[in-house]
């Protein structure tokens, strides 16, 4: 029996079709983006999680990190399901990808425009668009704020049918399932025929698919853990008992999570609270787990 096409936006699958294939990861890019030209030439990819699969790394971190020839900041991101606060997210990120370019005895001229795109699996932006494209710029005169932030959201599920332009290609390509999809895709652009290749390959490599059956695995269980944290709260006694309960679930979530080889940031990017209490219950779950080692 022939093993089943692994997904396209399977975080493991979508970090070695693109991370692995810069002429891939450049030909998404310029379907995305409306970047000058010169800065697709000689893009890298900076984060190096992405390659480096740890014995320690049970689910990764889901985003890849780039950089261009002029300095732009681009992360790009897979999100398979909706999750509260999930646009203050982004947003706090993107902010965040931007302000850290800048290192001690920097002038703010090093600051250059910071990129987020990300492909759901869900509808999030409430129009009939699939490609968004959010800046800073004024709504009277419609001037845009120079070298700050964009956020590209793409939803896989408002792909349109017949459009044969690149981008709408691509988000067919991760909606597809059968060789079929697959192979009519790939006969349309050299950049999709790689990607096929590779997605072809780890299907049928027993190992890969371990990996990224692991992955899908364990990303449902903190998803489970972290809405069971939710119903945990809201059981949690009433009136003055209701926080504590709710703190409570949180921690065995945030501790499970750092079990799990979660990193601080990927639970931060997981948690629907606000940073500073996600943080002081990281920092909690942390000595727990420092008492029990």
């Amino acid at each position: 029996m022939e093993n089943q096409l692994l997904s396209p936006i399977n975080d493991f699958v979508f970090k070695k079709v693109f991370g692995d294939n810069i002429p891939v990861l450049t030909d998404f890019l310029q379907a995305v983006l409306d970047l000058p030209k010169e800065d697709y030439k000689g893009i890298v990819i900076v984060d190096p999680n992405l390659r480096a699969e740890k014995e320690h790394d049970k689910l990764g971190i889901l985003d890849i990190r780039i950089t261009t020839p002029s300095g732009k900041s681009i992360d790009v991101e897979v999100q398979v399901r909706p999750q509260d606060s999930f646009c203050a997210r982004i947003l706090y990120y993107t902010a965040r990808i931007y302000t850290d370019r800048l290192k001690s005895g920097d002038g703010y001229d090093c600051l250059t425009r910071a990129i987020s795109i990300v492909i759901a699996d869900f509808k999030l932006i409430h129009n009939d668009e699939s490609h968004n494209r959010f800046r800073l710029y004024d709504k009277n005169t419609g001037a845009e704020y120079p070298d700050s932030i964009e956020i590209n959201t793409l939803e896989i599920p408002k792909l349109r049918k017949g459009d044969t332009s690149p981008l709408n290609r691509w988000l067919e390509f991760f909606a597809a399932r059968t060789e079929d999809e697959f192979m009519s895709l790939a006969l349309t652009n050299p950049a999709m025929d790689k990607a096929w290749g590779v997605i072809k390959q780890l299907s049928a490599d027993e190992e890969a698919r371990l990996q990224a059956e692991a992955r899908e695995k364990l990303r449902l269980d903190m998803d489970g853990m972290y809405k069971t944290g939710h119903r945990v709260g809201r059981e949690e006694g009433i009136a003055e008992g209701r926080a504590e309960g709710r703190n409570d679930a949180y921690m065995t979530v945030v501790f499970n999570m750092l079990q799990n080889g979660l990193t601080d940031e990927e639970i931060l990017k997981i948690l629907d609270l606000p940073v500073d209490q996600a943080q002081a219950l990281i920092a909690k779950a942390n000595e727990k787990r420092k008492r029990n080692s």
